[in-house]
């Protein structure tokens, strides 16, 4: 008797451990994995990067002509001492996605690297990538400029280790967002990114076009990345760089931040190695639950 007083003991103590290790599934509740972290970074099921143009940091947060990327600041993590590399605007794609220049000092077009970047990476590593943009004609396309679309814009076509497939137009963003690379750029057209046309015009694609998974982001272990190329080249290069998502803790953060800091944050998020000038960066570890 005593044997199986025992063994009922034991039994009992086991299913009490394995409760409470366990995630009892309710019914109509859906429940999002906790993010694990390397490097202080939590790992998001997606995140999506957009990049927008030539605008200061005073020029758009806080501006009545930019209410939704005042709003995505104010609900989000906004860095303000964030900087841009360099100018014009192509060495800034580069660098963001390549921890580099790759000795560019121009808006030039075609060029060819085959040196680390983001995309790559995260093939490399069994992850999945593309690029969106905007106006381009055609998946795949090569061509230097069509229409509204700028291929200085869209850094992964210059590179031969990210394959054809991952060079995307905007319309192939998919509206299930469980459909999404583990890690996607979205840039959008001169005039819609805010180089030709107005902080308002931008704003307002933004909001249309991002805010819906903005929002699944914030429930779905996700992550919005908005940032810029450089600034307008009258305000020291500080460009508004923003973080939303479950997992980020919304506030004002003051530390320098720029473009290699930004892709050393996403390197670590999916646990890559390092590209370029990230490896001698920081990740961004103060902006998390």
């Amino acid at each position: 008797m005593r044997s199986r007083r025992r063994a009922l003991l034991v039994s009992a103590v086991s299913a009490l451990m394995f409760a409470s290790v366990s995630t009892v599934a309710l019914p109509g509740v859906t429940q999002t994995p906790a993010a694990t972290a390397a490097n202080g970074v939590p790992a998001p099921a997606h995140t999506v990067v957009v990049v927008l143009e030539n605008h200061a940091y005073s020029q758009v947060v806080g501006s009545s002509s930019a209410p939704y990327l005042t709003s995505l600041a104010a609900s989000g993590a906004n860095f303000t001492q964030s900087f841009a590399i360099t100018h014009p605007s192509e060495p800034n794609y580069v660098a963001l996605f390549s921890g580099s220049t790759q000795g560019l000092t121009d808006d030039s077009c075609p060029h060819t690297y085959s040196s680390a970047n983001l995309g790559s990476e995260l093939i490399g590593a069994g992850e999945t990538f593309a690029g969106y943009s905007e106006s381009m004609p055609s998946d795949g396309y090569t061509g230097c400029q069509s229409g509204q679309y700028y291929r200085k814009h869209n850094p992964w076509v210059d590179f031969t280790n990210v394959p054809a497939a991952s060079n995307l137009r905007f319309s192939d963003f998919p509206t299930d967002y469980a459909n999404l690379p583990a890690l996607s750029f979205v840039v959008p057209n001169i005039c819609d990114d805010m180089h030709d046309c107005s902080v308002s015009t931008g704003d307002t694609w933004l909001k249309k076009n991002i805010d819906a998974y903005a929002q699944w982001a914030k429930a779905n272990n996700s992550l919005l990345v908005i940032t810029f190329d450089e600034d307008d080249d009258s305000h020291g290069n500080q460009i508004p760089t923003i973080f939303v998502g479950q997992h980020v803790k919304p506030g004002n953060y003051s530390e320098h931040v720029d473009h290699y800091r930004v892709l050393r944050t996403l390197e670590d998020a999916y646990g890559l190695p390092y590209a370029g000038n990230s490896s001698t960066s920081t990740p961004i570890t103060d902006a998390w639950q």
